[in-house]
């Protein structure tokens, strides 16, 4: 939205008259201004904490309102709390105007199917557990209408496919809202009761102490995002040549760690590995990355220390798990033939076999100083050639598996060029050099 297309303002015009329209009052519907003013208050003032932390929207007061009050009367609640919130990026009114919208529209919505479920009533009449069954429901509809307008804005600005402008951020988005409707539910249930307005507040608390832990898990993760990025960028900056290949490899690993059925969390942590595998060639002399002709005996010893390097480096950043393990042995072999260990077939660990198998394709495909980029087609054939001797046979199936599905396309060449998205095409087996040849002169 930073430079919004005509027809995504005409979409957000729309869907601001729309919420115009939500906040009129029904006929005969008195609205309840004492709770009104104090749920837009609390919304406003958890909203401008949250935004400042990064730690998301407060949805119980919000749903909350939409438990207790007239749909009209609910839906003003999110108002002032969108429009005075910080926004990330220009336009910053338009953006602010949008979310204001956005937010309305869907609180009316959660409002108005729990009140045609019977809501109201049951939350203080003696079949209370009925009361979830409304409640459910508004919190589905308030999840879909935002995914909806969202979907909208992404669809009309980003050109984004269905995939990821509905069906993914709905089916992310559902389970934290869902636990956001339990708090309000629990809100609007205590206000409801004889205890009063006070004791409905006191279940923010739980949830502040949520948002806080959650803000400190933002921030660490910030800071371990920030400490991988300078490492690989030092290595580009040092070995030109590989440009990219750290990033594509992380990639092609957590393709591989997905097909293979990993969980998200060590798909996380592959990756990583992928990404750092060569952070040791930090310790290795410049000229030596960058020599132009064949390497001699003495110079492939010292460059085949790098993975001993990177261990050192990354052996004390405890988040990275078994990553640091795949730093020192990715250039290991099967067969026993590779370094620094020489470790043989299962005693090499499973993420650096994973990881070996995707730093070759990468390097198999990329344009180096001394060799053209090979096809993916011919790079698939080569890894299958030499499954069982230098990779994990299961590794280039999952790796060979997931291209088959969704091709390969890297953003950035070795040499720093833009690269032409490539359909990996399956080949059957053919003849071919040797992977440690195909690889490069340099494969290490």
């Amino acid at each position: 939205m930073d430079a919004v297309p005509a027809r995504a303002r005409v979409y957000v015009a729309g869907v601001v008259l729309a919420a115009l329209l939500c906040l009129r009052p029904l006929p005969a519907t008195p609205t309840p201004w004492a709770a009104v003013l104090l749920l837009a208050g609390l919304y406003a003032g958890s909203e401008l904490v949250a935004r400042s932390r990064s730690v998301g929207t407060c949805y119980p007061v919000l749903l909350a309102g939409a438990f207790l009050l007239p749909p009209s009367a609910a839906a003003l609640v999110a108002v002032p709390g969108a429009l005075l919130s910080p926004v990330p990026r220009r336009p910053y009114a338009l953006r602010r105007v949008w979310r204001a919208a956005q937010l309305t529209s869907a609180v009316w919505a959660a409002a108005y199917l729990h009140g045609r479920l019977g809501g109201p009533d049951a939350l203080v009449g003696p079949d209370f557990p009925y009361a979830l069954v409304p409640a459910g429901a508004a919190v589905l509809a308030f999840c879909l209408v935002l995914t909806l307008l969202d979907g909208g804005i992404l669809a009309l600005a980003d050109h984004a496919p269905a995939s990821r402008a509905w069906r993914g951020p709905f089916t992310r988005t559902l389970g934290p809202v869902a636990v956001h409707g339990l708090a309000g539910l629990m809100m609007a249930v205590l206000w409801r009761s004889p205890y009063g307005p006070v004791a409905a507040l006191l279940v923010l608390l739980p949830m502040c102490v949520a948002w806080w832990a959650f803000a400190q898990y933002h921030r660490e993760r910030a800071a371990h995002q920030a400490t991988i990025r300078a490492l690989v960028q030092a290595v580009d900056i040092k070995d030109g040549y590989t440009r990219g290949h750290s990033e594509r490899v992380g990639r092609a690993t957590m393709m591989i760690a997905r097909e293979l059925g990993m969980d998200d969390e060590r798909v996380e942590t592959l990756r990583f590995a992928g990404i750092l595998h060569d952070v040791g060639k930090l310790g290795v002399p410049t000229r030596l990355l960058r020599k132009e002709g064949p390497l001699t005996s003495e110079e492939r010893r010292v460059i085949e220390l790098h993975p001993e390097y990177g261990h050192e480096m990354v052996r004390g950043i405890r988040f990275l798990g078994e990553a640091r393990a795949a730093v020192l042995h990715h250039h290991e072999r099967l067969d026993g033939s590779g370094y620094p260990y020489g470790l043989v077939g299962d005693r090499i660990p499973e993420s650096a076999r994973v990881v070996a198998v995707a730093d070759a394709f990468d390097a198999m495909t990329s344009t180096r100083s001394y060799r053209r980029a090979r096809p993916v087609a011919a790079a698939v054939t080569e890894l299958q050639r030499c499954a069982g001797k230098q990779f994990d046979p299961r590794m280039v199936g999952a790796l060979v598996r997931a291209l088959g599905r969704h091709g390969w396309h890297p953003s950035v060449t070795a040499d720093g060029t833009p690269a032409l998205p490539t359909a990996a095409a399956i080949p059957g087996r053919a003849r071919g050099e040797g992977a440690q040849d195909s690889v490069g002169r340099r494969a290490v």
